[in-house]
């Protein structure tokens, strides 16, 4: 629901074809500042936005003068400003000075992330990759800077299609001939988001630093892991296939599975819980629908007798509660146990109190419920 100021951000479009409420999702560089993006050599920036045909909200990202539009994450970030933000962490790579011993490599509880975590990271991607392939495409973003992370650990793949449009070239009569070279530099980059993420640094995935950050892998995780960041990152005479990479991921497989089946539980349940607060909701909305309407205070068909009388007290007897002191009595779980009694209708009888407590009316909750669907029945 984030919204930018128009009068105080005047750089900012309120409209872009049919999207509107636009706001920044990175920070918006001064006009004579602008910087070429690092991935795709063009200046860009992203801003979120509501489309005005459906009225969902949607990720704008600006290569300036093309925007893509892509699904919108709330509270997403990427990897790189999860993982690798942190300047420190480069340290064991840096050239040491003169004179200086070799810094001793890094173990998990000093800062390398859980191989669960990485192994957990790998399924995704490569089920991402796994999936463009088949449909006979490349994904060629394949970057820590282009991989959102939601929630603690499921990743999506950010800026699909953007060097399709960018590389685009009219004179290359079969683009197609061009995907298996785009589907092996994807194992590549999968390879070096996978060393970085082990190194928990990008220097590792420099050149100069490639043996020293396989030793550090050696080190510190298994040999399946190193395997496979070997043969992500060797090119081979023939062409690979990330399905290759199953046998090294193996029973880890199972636990990313299980990690997600047990993900979905506790998800059916919030939601749940959800769908019963929906349910009280809607039945707050009914009861607020009919309750002291000003524009029918006239109206002798909608005088507030028989059922309206009822809900009306009821209403009362929800939220007007008082002590014996005579100050008001907030109990929620009052207020939800008798909002599940009514759409219940249960035969439980409850004593509605007129305001000038001078009439006392003994109803069930099957009564109130009754009285309600009725009222709305006749009037809406």
């Amino acid at each position: 629901m984030a919204q930018l100021d128009q009068s105080e951000n005047t750089g900012v479009p309120s409209e872009v074809d049919s999207y509107h409420s636009l706001f920044p999702l990175e920070p918006v560089p001064p006009p004579n500042r602008l910087q070429k993006n690092s991935n795709f050599s063009y200046i860009t920036s992203c801003y979120k936005a509501v489309n005005s045909k459906d009225d969902l909200p949607y990720c704008l990202r600006r290569i300036h003068a093309l925007v893509f539009s892509y699904d919108f994450h709330a509270g997403a970030e990427t990897m790189f400003s999860r993982h690798f933000n942190d300047p420190a962490a480069d340290s064991y790579f840096t050239k040491r000075k003169w004179g200086q011993h070799e810094p001793p490599p890094p173990r998990q509880h000093a800062g390398l992330l859980p191989e669960s975590l990485i192994w957990a990271y790998i399924v995704q991607l490569s089920s991402a990759l796994r999936t463009i392939h088949t449909a006979g495409l490349a994904c060629r973003v394949m970057d820590p800077s282009k991989i959102l992370i939601t929630g603690k650990t499921r990743l999506r793949v950010n800026c699909v299609g953007v060097f399709d449009v960018l590389t685009f070239d009219n004179s290359q009569t079969n683009h197609v001939t061009l995907m298996p070279q785009y589907q092996q530099a994807d194992l590549i980059s999968l390879g070096k988001v996978v060393l970085a993420l082990a190194c928990n640094s990008l220097a590792g995935i420099q050149r100069e630093n490639l043996q020293k950050a396989m030793e550090l892998v050696s080190i510190n995780y298994s040999s399946d892991l190193k395997n496979l960041i070997l043969y992500l990152l060797t090119e081979q005479s023939r062409l690979r296939s990330v399905n290759d990479i199953m046998p090294m991921i193996g029973a880890r497989f199972y636990t990313q599975l299980d990690a997600s089946q047990m993900r979905n539980d506790v998800i059916e349940e919030d939601l749940a819980k959800e769908v019963q607060n929906g349910r009280l909701f809607r039945l707050l909305a009914k009861l607020g629908t009919i309750n002291e309407r000003p524009e029918f205070q006239k109206d002798h068909t909608w005088s507030e007798t028989g059922d309206r009388y009822l809900l009306k007290l009821f209403r009362d007897h929800l939220f007007h509660q008082v002590t014996e002191a005579g100050t008001p009595w907030i109990d929620l779980s009052h207020i939800v146990s008798c909002l599940n009694k009514l759409d219940a209708g249960v035969p439980e009888k409850i004593s509605l109190v007129s305001r000038d407590e001078k009439s006392v009316l003994v109803v069930t909750y099957s009564d109130l419920k009754r009285s309600q669907h009725i009222i709305n029945t006749a009037h809406y």
